[in-house]
């Protein structure tokens, strides 16, 4: 899925004051990359993951996703956009612990009408992408931070999307549990031509993204040049 933003605008008021996050991003992202967003806290990285993954909506500004600008579209089918065409992946992994990895994995097909059967089939295929086969039928909340994450990336492709949006998807992990699921996410971005899109505060998580920027001020430009994309 290719991603085209064009003049986007979003500002939050703090009390009386207006905070401008982003002050008119242009980006293309063409389908299959993966690029890296890092910047300083508070720069706006995760406003721009939320309105590129329809949770949030611009003050101005276009959003095409594909062919279509979902800035112009209402919740009900952005929702539907969400369930069957985006997947997410947090920083907290957002895994239900009272479930097992395959049933985690499952409730979105589910969500979305798949049949239990099907769901089941696809989440045990997902799970040897991950590595993970042994743990499927596990309770979450036992597993490491890595295998969490892992597992919230197998959920996340569930519904077979053509966007990935990652939101620090190593921020509560070690540094061998980071490389493991960053290599996981770079493989599956190549052999699916997954558009993938991950904000990071980490230039080594960054580094391994095939394209990165940098959001600052509120504007965005591509790594080690100054100019806004």
């Amino acid at each position: 899925m290719e991603v085209l933003l064009r003049g986007i605008h979003k500002v939050y008021k703090t009390g009386m004051r207006p905070n401008k996050v982003l002050d008119g991003i242009d980006l293309r992202v063409p389908s299959g990359q993966f690029v890296a967003v890092t910047g300083p806290s508070g720069a706006g990285k995760s406003t721009l993951l939320y309105l590129l993954g329809c949770l949030d909506y611009p003050d101005f500004g276009e959003i095409h996703l594909g062919n279509r600008d979902v800035a112009k579209d209402g919740e009900g089918l952005r929702e539907k956009i969400r369930l069957k065409h985006i997947g997410f992946v947090f920083q907290d992994f957002r895994l239900l612990s009272a479930l097992t990895a395959l049933e985690n994995i499952t409730l979105p097909m589910q969500l979305a009408g798949l049949s239990g059967a099907e769901a089941r089939q696809r989440a045990r295929e997902l799970l040897r992408l991950i590595n993970m086969e042994r743990e499927r039928d596990q309770l979450t909340g036992t597993l490491s931070g890595g295998q969490k994450q892992k597992i919230a990336i197998a959920r996340a492709l569930g519904n077979l999307p053509e966007l990935l949006l990652a939101d620090e998807p190593t921020g509560n992990l070690d540094s061998g549990s980071t490389r493991e699921v960053l290599e996981v996410l770079q493989s599956i971005n190549r052999s699916r031509t997954l558009t993938t899109i991950m904000v990071t505060h980490d230039p080594q998580a960054a580094a391994f993204a095939e394209r990165r920027l940098v959001l600052e001020q509120g504007r965005l430009r591509e790594e080690g040049h100054d100019s806004n994309r």
